[in-house]
């Protein structure tokens, strides 16, 4: 989501300008890539680019094929072939290992529901949402749709930039992708594919503790784009101006917080004010919220025996469910000492726990990093059959 935020601000800015835009968003991927399917940079008309779609090898290019797109006002798709190490024919020796294909969209600003200003409408209010980008990956002159289609969950609505005929089967993909949580590409009739987008809430990394050593993890929480929410109950520490990266600075105490703070499956927890009341009180409260999966506990592993212990003597029943959700002591094992390593190490375990990873070396990793799986298009039987003869008809 922080390079979807930094796409509308440098876009709201070259509105301003006067500048001409163009999108290009990476829509699919065979074998491995820098940048996966989703991964998108905005390019202006005198050649400023927001975003990557690449890790540096492909921009150059990129860039004169999106003010082509900006030149020509048409939608254009451009494979990348990155599987010849020996392959200088873009400049460079890519050496990926993959064929990356990116679609360019110039970006028409009087248009309310151009590319962007759909995105704008993701980011505008913490909801899944779903965004279905059609092409074609048969014929390189043929339609190229772009990206069509929205549904905004939690208000129910759709837009759609597409045919009639093709807006309840678009609607019925947005189901199955929020069913799955996951994004996925769908073929749609002989000649298109769909990237059918699931945006999942960003996540939410409410600090209790106002102390010098959680401000480096306002800061690089803040480079990741999550939002965050520093609380204490210390009116002189909890200040916007020790915290002018998070997006809510509240004084609170302990058994107010949840009151001013929802909780949902994408937010994260810090125990962190040095006040082991503080944190009891606090840590009492989110042992019951189940939507929330993750609490870290800053200190040592005694401290957290400790705090169970009272919490049990005081008539509470803590279960082993309970306990899973409790990380303490909070973070990573890499050394940390500083509070800048120490935030590092915590914002690198909540990661792993939000991507379901276990926070290995990639060394010890005998898969690929990025599933294969992910690639494959869905086709129905008959879809399968069209695309094979749409196949046999455009080869020479």
């Amino acid at each position: 989501m922080k390079e979807i935020t930094d796409i509308i601000r440098s876009y709201e800015q070259a509105l301003t300008s006067g500048k001409r835009m163009a999108l290009a968003t990476v829509v699919h991927v065979d074998g491995s890539s820098y940048r996966r399917p989703g991964a998108r940079m905005l390019v202006t008309d005198d050649g400023q680019l927001t975003g990557a779609i690449s890790g540096g090898c492909l921009e150059g290019d990129a860039l004169r094929k999106a003010l082509l797109a900006i030149s020509q006002q048409k939608n254009k798709l451009v494979t990348y072939d990155t599987t010849d190490e020996n392959d200088t024919t873009l400049g460079v020796q890519l050496g990926c290992n993959g064929v990356v294909h990116i679609l360019f969209e110039p970006i028409k600003t009087d248009d309310p529901e151009n590319p962007v200003e759909l995105l704008k409408k993701v980011a505008a209010k913490r909801q899944n949402a779903v965004l279905v980008t059609l092409f074609s990956l048969q014929s390189r002159t043929g339609a190229q749709p772009g990206t069509c289609f929205l549904h905004l969950q939690a208000d129910d609505r759709a837009i759609c930039n597409c045919t009639p005929e093709m807006y309840d089967q678009l609607l019925s993909e947005t189901r199955a992708a929020y069913q799955r949580g996951d994004s996925f590409f769908k073929a749609f009739g002989r000649s298109l594919t769909g990237f059918v987008e699931y945006f999942n809430t960003p996540p939410s990394l409410v600090i209790a503790g106002a102390g010098n050593d959680t401000i480096p993890l306002t800061e690089m929480a803040s480079v990741l784009g999550w939002e965050i929410t520093v609380v204490d109950g210390r009116t002189g520490h909890a200040t916007r101006q020790r915290f002018p990266k998070a997006g809510k600075v509240l004084v609170a105490r302990a058994e107010d917080v949840l009151k001013h703070i929802p909780i949902d499956e994408r937010t994260f927890v810090l125990l962190m004010t040095h006040n082991y009341n503080y944190d009891l009180a606090l840590l009492k409260q989110l042992l019951t919220v189940d939507a929330c999966r993750y609490v870290g506990a800053l200190g040592p592993k005694k401290k957290l025996e400790r705090m169970y212990s009272e919490l049990e003597s005081g008539g509470m029943l803590i279960t082993d469910k309970q306990k899973t959700k409790v990380y303490g002591p909070v973070g990573l094992d890499i050394g940390a000492e500083t509070s800048e390593e120490i935030a590092l190490s915590v914002l690198a375990e909540i990661k792993a726990v939000l991507g379901r990873r276990a926070g290995l070396s990639l060394r010890e990793k005998l898969e690929p990093i990025h599933s294969r799986s992910d690639q494959r298009v869905d086709y129905t039987r008959d879809e399968k059959e069209e695309f094979l003869c749409a196949i046999q008809t455009t080869t020479p």
